[in-house]
């Protein structure tokens, strides 16, 4: 779906869509509807983390298109969105929603100025650091929006869940929305992150994982944004989704065992090491692989 000047808000909504890498005005709308039809406080936090992440790009005069194609707004949603998924929404919250979007435009800045493919990795170790200073040094008590495990499950709500879980949301409405976000930007994209949803519930299920994590999406997430990474119309693609999922649903598994909180760290990791065995390949068959 074309944009054809969406209107001036445009950057702040493609910083969403970026999430799932996906630089479409379009897509970041929909994604907000799924957040705010789940949680009013974690599509507030998204909205304020989103437009403080693309305003500290803009103020430190950082590339204007990498601005546009909101670059600098998906690592700052999902801190914003974190925060207010784990914590009640108390005021030292929202400082930390703003100042931790602030430093994960920063932090993309310094990756993308040294041309290191960091996907979500501003998110991740800014969140990891704020989990534990809320948990250890500042407490603050945890959020009601944290939610139980679902009554239903059945493979359609493992797939809609893959989705939803990448911006901690549970409801299959939610994760729907975020597949129509996803699938009007890339159809391709979007149809290989249901497959890998329920792969990864798949792999998981056959390492005896319990039924509530699998059906609430906690195995498949990393794997859908694996999946959207690799996607493409040439055979070939589905190698790097399958390589870069059952890599993904690995880690995740170990890191689950030790209790850490896993974020989209299992999808970083396991892009890179697909990324790496990806070029490998194209030297040693530059004309069967491109």
């Amino acid at each position: 779906m074309r944009e054809k000047k969406l209107f001036p808000a445009a950057p702040y909504f493609r910083g969403v869509g970026q999430i799932m890498l996906q630089p479409n005005g379009w897509t970041g709308l929909l994604f907000l509807v799924g957040i705010f039809y789940d949680s009013m406080t974690m599509g507030i936090a998204a909205l304020v983390a989103v437009v403080t992440g693309t305003l500290t790009a803009k103020l430190l005069k950082y590339d204007e298109t990498e601005i546009n194609d909101g670059l600098y707004g998906f690592s700052a949603t999902l801190v914003g969105v974190a925060l207010t998924f784990y914590f009640a929404a108390i005021p030292v919250i929202w400082v930390a929603v703003v100042l931790g979007a602030a430093l994960a435009a920063m932090f993309q800045h310094a990756l993308i100025k040294r041309k290191i493919p960091g996907f979500t990795l501003p998110f991740i170790v800014i969140t990891w650091i704020l989990l534990f200073v809320f948990r250890h040094v500042y407490v603050v008590p945890v959020s009601s929006e944290v939610t139980d495990a679902l009554n239903a499950y059945d493979d359609f709500t493992v797939s809609t869940h893959g989705f939803g879980e990448v911006i901690f949301q549970g409801s299959v409405l939610a994760g729907l929305i975020f597949f129509l976000g996803v699938f009007i930007s890339s159809p391709e994209a979007a149809l290989y992150g249901v497959a890998a949803s329920v792969l990864g519930a798949y792999v998981s299920e056959r390492f005896a994982e319990p039924m509530t994590d699998i059906h609430m999406g906690l195995f498949s997430f990393n794997a859908v944004l694996c999946a959207i990474t690799f996607s493409g119309k040439k055979p070939v693609d589905g190698i790097w989704v399958l390589i870069s999922v059952l890599l993904s649903v690995a880690i995740d598994l170990g890191m689950l065992s030790m209790h850490w909180a896993v974020l989209t760290f299992p999808f970083v990791v396991s892009s890179w090491i697909t990324l790496a065995i990806k070029n490998g390949a194209k030297q040693l068959f530059p004309s069967s692989i491109k």
